[in-house]
């Protein structure tokens, strides 16, 4: 990722904002110019979710690639936010046997990668059990 594009998606990435249409109440992560429901008629804002969701679809993740070699098994799943939307993240802070569709998630702030000894840190959202 470019330092300009890392940059721009902090609002993004770190406080979990999208955009939500005024007319219809639809809400949006990422982030839409336009909503898909009431194309330009709409009026578009922006909108912080509350970060709390329920675990929709997941997959056991026991073997990667070698950045991430050393942190398997891990979890990855599809949330569904409160709001509605949905998105794909990481499920931290427990043992991957227990994790079950359905269940009530909240994020979390944690490490996202690293860019070699001396490059960048990259922070963003990861999902936890509630």
């Amino acid at each position: 990722m470019t330092v300009p594009r890392f940059w721009r998606k902090i609002p993004n990435r770190y406080n979990l904002e999208g955009t939500k249409c005024s007319s219809c109440g639809m809400a949006y992560m990422p982030p839409r110019n336009i909503c898909p429901n009431c194309r330009r008629e709409s009026d578009i804002v922006d909108y912080k979710f509350r970060g709390e969701g329920i675990l929709k679809s997941y997959t056991i993740v026991r073997k990667s690639t070698d950045d991430y070699g050393d942190k398997t098994p891990y979890v990855i799943g599809i949330i569904e936010l409160e709001e509605g939307p949905r998105l794909t993240s990481q499920i931290v802070n427990c043992n991957p046997e227990n994790v079950e569709i359905g269940m009530k998630v909240v994020s979390c702030y944690r490490k996202l990668q690293e860019e070699g000894e001396d490059g960048l840190i990259s922070y963003g959202v990861k999902f936890s059990p509630k």
